[in-house]
């Protein structure tokens, strides 16, 4: 007796809607992404053992040159007109300041931002003269909450 065979039936799935999704989500997400602007001044940040993660906005950062030259920036949203609809992006506001009035930029800083988390960032090759006195201008404008930068030191 011969035994008949099933006719299989071949199943053709069509990938198209699936691709046009992918590729619909991947532009989404790269019109909508904002990065973070670059920060001017790389410093090379001492090591240390702890790790406190740092908010990914709202921050103030005081940078600290190897040649002791301080600078203070933030971001801000700025509006802009782009085809006659504004837009706001974020801007980074960069100054130059001395140890005498970095506290003036920080509080100009923190009236446009209040809720803003003070950071500094000083190179391992500066002085320890120039972080006294900021410190001191911080401590003289009423300011004793702020967050010092390491890199983590890893154990190997």
């Amino acid at each position: 007796m011969k035994i008949k065979k099933k006719r299989r039936i071949s199943i053709l799935i069509d990938m198209t809607p699936m691709v046009d999704i992918a590729f619909l989500l991947l532009i989404f997400y790269m019109a909508t992404t904002q990065f973070k602007p670059p920060e001017k001044k790389n410093v090379d940040l001492p090591s240390s053992h702890s790790m406190v993660s740092l908010p990914d906005r709202d921050i103030i950062n005081v940078t600290v040159t190897s040649e002791d030259s301080i600078f203070v920036d933030y971001i801000i949203k700025e509006m802009v007109t782009i085809d006659g609809r504004e837009i706001s992006r974020p801007v980074r506001v960069y100054d130059e300041a001395t140890p005498r009035n970095v506290g003036d930029y920080i509080n100009g800083a923190r009236v446009r931002n209040p809720r803003a988390f003070l950071v500094i960032k000083a190179d391992k090759e500066s002085s320890f003269g120039t972080m006294e006195q900021i410190m001191n201008t911080l401590q003289e404008q009423h300011l004793p909450r702020f967050q010092i930068i390491t890199s983590l030191e890893t154990d190997l």
